[in-house]
């Protein structure tokens, strides 16, 4: 079978044999794949990664114990939690001191034609959601995160800052919720997105300081956090959602003097990603730049990275 490979910032596809399914665990036939900032990360060494990534996917179950599964569309959380820690006993598996991440660290990922993954971590794909559509489920979940991190008033006002893939998908589920969204970027086609669902935009101009209660920084910059520790008022709450390999700079006085509440945010819960996929307040398909075969998994990566560019899928033949 075909697997994508990323060593030393180079990404081939390679011949591989198709992986044994460990007792728990489904062998899932890739259908489509969405490559993704952490993907990008990982090819420039974040986590010095060397391997098969790919979290972010649509399959469908080939083997399970649970034949129930098999032959059903699936999407996979992507932490394989011990079952046993305290962290695991309290639903917070993506916390789990033990855990491999499907596709980052410790578990092949789904850029694959097939990949296994715990029969815990599958979610059903309901039928009204197409295979696309479903490939967002877990960058939803992440924006989702949010609303269970934080009491967020319904008609609040929040800034979200940057108008990639991340920061897009945060501001429509921020609508979704009743917030009232600044979206502030650098793309007019990606800013146009955020306009349709519903949120104000801004590009290039100069941003407003102490402002806003919550912020949600997800430009995938090492600047971006204190740009949004700027742009809240006193005791607001600063959401961090970008992953940035490297150091970042910052200077704290502002937060210690304004008293900001800085919260770090990762990945979410399944259930409500797929209920809001499953309606028509999220415009995702909007966001999918390109298509590639796994075959043609090099010259994705080049199209994922280029300016402008927001979600390209891999897709199995």
């Amino acid at each position: 079978m075909l697997a994508v490979h990323i060593e030393s910032g180079h990404v081939d596809v390679r011949e591989v044999p198709r992986p044994t399914r460990p007792p728990g665990s489904a062998l899932i036939r890739l259908l489509a794949a969405g490559i993704c900032n952490t993907d990008l990360e990982l090819q420039r060494g974040y986590y010095g990664f060397r391997g098969t990534p790919g979290h972010e996917f649509t399959g469908v179950v080939a083997e399970a114990d649970q034949t129930a599964l098999i032959g059903r569309r699936v999407v996979g959380e992507i932490n394989l939690a011990c079952g046993a820690c305290q962290w695991c006993a309290a639903g917070l598996g993506r916390h789990c001191p033990e855990r491999s991440v499907l596709g980052i660290a410790g578990h092949p990922g789904a850029f694959s034609e097939y990949f296994t993954l715990p029969e815990r971590n599958l979610h059903l794909v309901p039928d009204e959601i197409s295979t696309e559509r479903a490939t967002f489920t877990e960058p939803v979940a992440a924006a989702c995160e949010i609303l269970d991190q934080v009491a967020i008033p319904r008609s609040a006002e929040v800034a979200v800052l940057g108008d990639g893939k991340l920061g897009l998908l945060c501001a429509q589920v921020l609508m979704a919720h009743g917030a009232s969204v600044d979206l502030y970027g650098r793309h007019a086609a990606k800013l146009a997105i955020a306009r349709a669902s519903g949120a104000r935009t801004f590009a290039n101009g100069s941003l407003p300081a102490g402002r806003y209660a919550w912020v949600v920084e997800a430009t995938g910059a090492p600047v971006g956090l204190g740009t949004a520790i700027r742009m809240a008022r006193p005791r607001a709450t600063v959401i961090m959602k970008s992953t940035v390999h490297g150091n970042v700079p910052l200077d704290t006085a502002p937060a210690i003097v304004n008293e900001i509440t800085l919260v770090g945010s990762r990945c979410g819960r399944f259930e409500p990603a797929l209920e809001l996929l499953a309606g028509e307040r999220l415009h995702v398909e909007e966001m999918i730049s390109d298509r590639f075969p796994l075959a043609d998994a090099a010259r994705a990566f080049e199209r994922a990275a280029a300016s402008g560019v927001l979600k390209v899928l891999l897709e199995a033949a």
